[in-house]
Formats: C-alpha cells, structure tokens, sequence
C-alpha cells in the first residue's frame, strides 16, 4: 500500500503541475522518506520544478498545498523551509486497507526473465562460497516472482573446463581407476566427497612436476572431443557430482528449470554459429604475430579504442586483447559463454535437446541439456532480461559477453543483461577452528580466513548445514522436552536455514562475508533465528487469546463486502468510490483514527506503516539488484514489534476495543513478516 500511496501521490502532483502549466516539460516527482515519522510520511523536495517554473520553491509547494484538493489516502500536506511538501497518510485509511489485506494490482512489464544462479563446478562438493551465490540467486528469484515477473531459473554446467579435467587427471593419473571403478564409486553417498579430496590432491600433483600440467592439456582436448572415452568418463564424473549438488541445495529449498551444460553448446555447434557471426561482423580478430599469435582475440571490455591503420582496420594492442579462441584451437570460457548468451536471448538460430533430469518432491521436473532430448518439453530461452549470479571476480568475463553482443548490434539485449555480481565468503577464525581447521596464531587474529578448494581448505556446503541443525538442535532440545524428536529435527532444520539465508542476505553483495556460527544462530540481533522468534511470539499471543491470527485482522472490520471490494479495486484502482466512501462501515469494530491518536499513537503508526512497505521494498532489491534491503526491512519490522509487545500488554488490555485493536496491529505484522521471509527462503518454526 506504500508504494501504491507513493506511485498516486507523485502522479497527481504532476498531473496537478501540468494542468496550470500547459507545454512546459517537467521533471519526474521523487518522493523521498522522512527520517521522522511526526515530520510526515513522504517528503517531496520542489526544488527541481523552480527552473521550468520559473518559481520559488515554496511559492510552488503553497500552491500545491491549497489547490491541489483530495487525494485518496492522504490526510494533510505541510510546506517546509527551503522548499519541501511533507505528507502524512490517512492513518485510518491505510490501516483499513492493510487489515483487510488489499493489495492494488502494479503493473508488470511483459517478458521472460532468466536468473542463471549457482553454476558451481561439477567436480567436487559444494562449498559455502557457492550457498551465497545460490541463496542470492534463489531470492532474487523470489522477489521477483513476488513482483508478478515470469522466470525461469537456469544453473549453468561447466562440464568441460579445466576443474572438471583436473579430476579427471586424479582418476585416470594418480589413482589408476577404470571406468567401471569410478562408476562404482560415483553410486556411493557423497561421491562429491570423494571428489573434493581428488581434487586437492591433483593440485599438489601439478606442483611437484611441471611436467604433469601436461595431462591437464591433453585432457582438456580430449573432453571437448564427444565421442572419446575420455569425454564419456568427464561426463560420468560430472553428471554424478552434479546430483549431489542439487541435493545439497534442495535442502534450502532451492531449485532450478533447466541445467543447460557447456559440452553441449560444443557439440550442437552453438559456437560455430557463434564465431562465425563474432568474425563476420568483425567483433573478432585473428593475430598472426606476438604473444598471441594463431589466436583468435577481442578487445578487452573497458579498454579505449584505438586509431585505425592506413589500411583502414582497428588495431588492438597485446594489452588490450582477450584470448577467445587458443591457438591450438580449443575455445575458451568466455567464447562458450557469448554463444550461450546468444541462444539466452534467442539469437542464435539453435537450441538444445532437453531431457528430464531431477524431479522435486512438488513432481516439478527439472531439466538437463542434451544432443538429442525428448520431444514435450518446457521452452526455455528466448528472454526478454537476463540476470547471472556471478562473483565480482568475474567482471571482466561477464563485461566481455555484454560487448560482444553489442559488437554484433544487439545493443537492446547488451542493456537487458545484468551481472549480479557479489564478493566472496570466508570465515571467522572461531568459525574456522570450529570446523577442525588448525590455525597459526597469525590466523587467529585476522578477522576472517579465506578458503582454498584447490588447496582443500574450505567448508562444503552439506557439512555446514549439519552442524547448524546440531547446534540448534541443542537450543530445542533444551528449550522444548517435551515435543517428540521428529518435531525437534524439523525445528532445528526451520531455524538453522533461516539463520545460514540471512546471514548470507543481510550483507549487501560488495561486502565480504566473514561466517560465524555463533553470529548466525544468535536469537538476539540481526539474525534470521531473531526475525523467526518475532512471528512465534506474535503467534503465540493469537494462541492465548483463543482466535486465528490469520482470520483475525480481516475480522475487525466488516468483512463482508471485502470479496466484492478487492475486485472493484483492482478494477477501478483504488478509486474514491471503492475504498474510501465504504471505510467508516469497514470499520465499525474498531476505530483505527481513534487509535493512531494520543499517546504513543506514532509509535504504533510506525509499527503500520513499516507493515505496508514491503511491496515497496520488493520493488528497490529488484531495481538496485540487492537483496540486503529486504532482510533490513524484516529486521526494522521485527524491532519495532518487539519494542511494541513489551510496551502494550495486549492480553490484558482492559478496553475490548482497544484490544482488538492492539490484536490487528499483531496480525498485520505477523503476516508481512511470514510473507517476507517466505521471499527469503525463510520459513517458520512453530516454537523456538
């Protein structure tokens, strides 16, 4: 309803504006928050209509102020020095509607979305670095799922890179397996385990003979060849680990549409047709000199263009070029990935085969890539915008993509494209030696250690979810007997996601995340386990006062007409008639103006007004790419229901009607923060 409010209130000021001032073009209305909430509820700054005015910025504000005439929802308009309109809201107004739970249909562009989340390394287990990537990834999911977007999730395979070979190289060198050993192996529990160990020995294996670097080429090539054995054991390896992973990431509820894997973009030829576009239009050139020499190259993104030659083509210095396709022909990540992001917009003129790969407990299939797939299948591809989930230290790759498909003249796909980009995960020293990890004393006063997968050094992702269920099992097992064990373990599982999402959420994606334990499980706080704690209590207060706190709120008013109502409102968008002269019947149970007056009224009102905002919240993670404004929002909520529950002694409240009132406060705030969390990934435990 605050963005609702937000949205009329700045089209009628302008729609006011151009009435008195005909032809004249005027600049948006920006709205900005008052750091009060007795100053207003919107402060709108005048200053940028002065110029096209030809005004004073308060000699306008007065002039809106005294002309402007009602607007639904708004109860008063103050001019402030130098040159600003504070507006408070119809208190009553908003809390009838946010009671009554309405919610005005917003327009929704048109157009698929594709969020390409996870991507992790089908060669060992997942590791913590990857939960942020897919936590950020599967909210941003959500929020936009939230906003009525269409999107479809893709997790890309990189089923033949140098992580992938590098295991591979573990088998085959070091420890001699045959297919039908590592097959065996691959039906074992936590095969990506095994991989993990694998892996970091390989490493070690490079560093003790240059020499055995040479395995990792030659096994490159062969992997991209479909029809070696060397192919065939790659892709057993990975489709295996990949397993592993979408289970790992099932427990946090966390699922994809479509696995789309990067052999076969190679062998259906999606960059043949790549690069010949890529050289016909010039985007790529080939060097027959210098370091780069039989390589195929572009220019860096980000780097300056430089003069043309006599001959009247653009030279690109050794600087400034990047490597697409290797002078022994094998193309690298980044050439793989534009003809990826090709066919992602529908530019291609190809598609992949599909085959049904993984099916969630909901019977929703998730699909896999394939050279020749089933016939009835989802259609996926052919999107409006795209968003990729992928470390900053991606920058350069993922800017590469976004010129090339501008140096192929698709510069509207160039502008739709986003890399949601984010920093790394480490760990505290505690968190560290927590985990078993033998630290220096230098470690141990650093304020968080890095982790290594090459070098082993790291926490996969499956143990860090074990040992935050056992820890807050522990809690439950204290706190709560008497409930059966079963109950016990799907608590504690509720609350220790709850705390690993947060935590990864709360950080803004620029910051480096340095995970605790202790930190993300603490009930007090800017925790998950803290927000969790705020709907228990509140649920609690509904289960001692006898009656549904889902029902409730839409019960303090006259509830009959609301069916009727909320289709006149999304069919006349809130006009006069449909909320605003039904209001006082609405709320002949309980006087909301009544209540938002007198003592601690703007405390209570800014318990309200919080509950209406989260639309308006959802709107600012999607448009700023940042999630970290939801969970401040779940956790400005949860304070200030916490400071009104120990101020009010609700249950006792001896005026019935101030009661229901001080219920309905509950119940609305119950509910935004189930449904704000829900966009998190969040759910709720019934005790804590």
């Amino acid at each position: 309803m605050y963005r609702y409010l937000e949205h009329r209130l700045a089209q009628r000021l302008l729609e006011f504006l151009q009435s008195r001032h005909p032809g004249i073009a005027l600049p948006a209305a920006v709205i900005e928050q008052p750091p009060k909430v007795e100053l207003g509820d919107f402060a709108i700054p005048i200053f940028p209509f002065a110029k096209p005015l030809r005004s004073a910025p308060l000699k306008i504000a007065e002039a809106i102020k005294t002309e402007i005439g009602l607007i639904e929802g708004i109860a008063e308009m103050q001019v402030a020095p130098p040159g600003y309109l504070n507006v408070k809201i119809d208190r009553a107004w908003l809390a009838t509607a946010l009671a009554t739970d309405q919610r005005p249909a917003a327009t929704v562009p048109s157009g698929k979305i594709l969020v390409e989340h996870s991507s992790i390394n089908p060669n060992k287990a997942a590791h913590i670095g990857h939960l942020r990537n897919a936590i950020l990834g599967d909210t941003f999911v959500r929020l936009l799922r939230s906003a009525g977007r269409v999107v479809d999730i893709q997790n890309y395979i990189d089923n033949t890179g140098v992580q992938v070979a590098d295991v591979v190289v573990g088998f085959t060198h070091i420890e001699k397996k045959s297919r039908a050993e590592i097959e065996a192996l691959t039906r074992q529990p936590r095969f990506d385990y095994y991989c993990w160990d694998l892996y970091a020995r390989v490493s070690q294996w490079y560093e003790l003979d240059q020499q055995n670097r040479q395995a990792r080429l030659q096994t490159l090539q062969a992997i991209e060849d479909a029809g070696s054995d060397t192919a065939a054991l790659a892709d057993l390896i990975s489709v295996a680990v990949l397993r592993r992973h979408l289970e790992t990431m099932e427990r946090l509820d966390i699922e994809y549409d479509f696995l789309p894997r990067e052999s076969d973009i190679l062998h259906l030829h999606f960059w043949d047709a790549a690069f010949t576009k890529l050289k016909d239009n010039g985007v790529l050139n080939f060097e027959s000199e210098g370091k780069n020499k039989g390589c195929w190259v572009m220019r860096r993104a980000g780097t300056g263009q430089n003069p043309s030659t006599t001959e009247g083509t653009e030279e690109i210095t050794e600087e400034d070029q990047k490597v697409i396709v290797r002078s022994n022909g094998t193309v690298g990540y980044v050439g793989k990935d534009i003809a990826y992001h090709m066919w992602k917009f529908g530019l291609l003129g190809r598609d992949f085969g599909y085959r049904r790969f993984f099916r969630y407990p909901d019977q929703r299939d998730c699909w896999i890539s394939a050279t020749e797939g089933e016939k009835d299948h989802p259609h996926f591809g052919d999107v409006a915008e795209i968003y990729n989930v992928i470390d900053a230290r991606q920058s350069e790759a993922q800017n590469t993509v976004i010129e090339a498909l501008r140096g192929l003249g698709h510069g509207e796909a160039a502008d739709h494209y986003t890399h949601f980009s984010y920093e790394m995960v480490a760990l505290t020293p505690r968190c560290a030696a927590e985990l078993g990890y033998t630290l220096s004393e230098e470690d141990k006063t650093r304020s968080y250690i890095e982790v290594s997968g090459r070098k082993g050094f790291g926490v996969k992702a499956d143990d860090l979810l074990d040992q935050l269920i056992a820890s807050a099992k522990k809690e439950v097992d204290s706190r709560h007997p008497q409930v059966t064990e079963a109950e016990r373990v799907q608590i504690a599982t509720q609350i220790a996601i709850g705390a690993l999402r947060y935590f990864m959420l709360k950080y803004t994606k620029q910051s480096v995340i340095a995970f605790d334990f202790k930190e993300a499980l603490s009930f007090e706080g800017e925790t998950g386990p803290y927000a969790q704690y705020a709907v228990v209590r509140a649920t609690s207060i509904f289960k001692k006062a006898g009656v549904d706190p889902d029902k409730f709120p839409l019960e303090v008013v006259n509830f009959e007409p609301y069916v009727d109502l909320q289709q006149s409102v999304i069919e006349q968008e809130m006009t006069p008639q449909s909320l605003t002269d039904i209001k006082n019947k609405w709320a002949e149970d309980v006087d909301f103006g009544a209540n938002f007056t007198g003592e601690a009224a703007d405390e209570i009102w800014e318990l309200w007004l919080a509950s209406s905002k989260t639309s308006y919240v959802i709107d600012q993670c999607i448009a700023t790419t940042e999630p970290a404004y939801l969970a401040k929002h779940v956790f400005q909520l949860a304070q200030l229901f916490n400071t009104f529950y120990h101020r009010h002694p609700i249950l006792s409240e001896p005026d019935e009607q101030r009661k229901r009132f001080l219920l309905a406060t509950v119940g609305v705030v119950r509910r935004e923060l189930i449904r704000t969390l829900a966009v998190m990934g969040i759910t709720v435990p019934k005790v804590m």
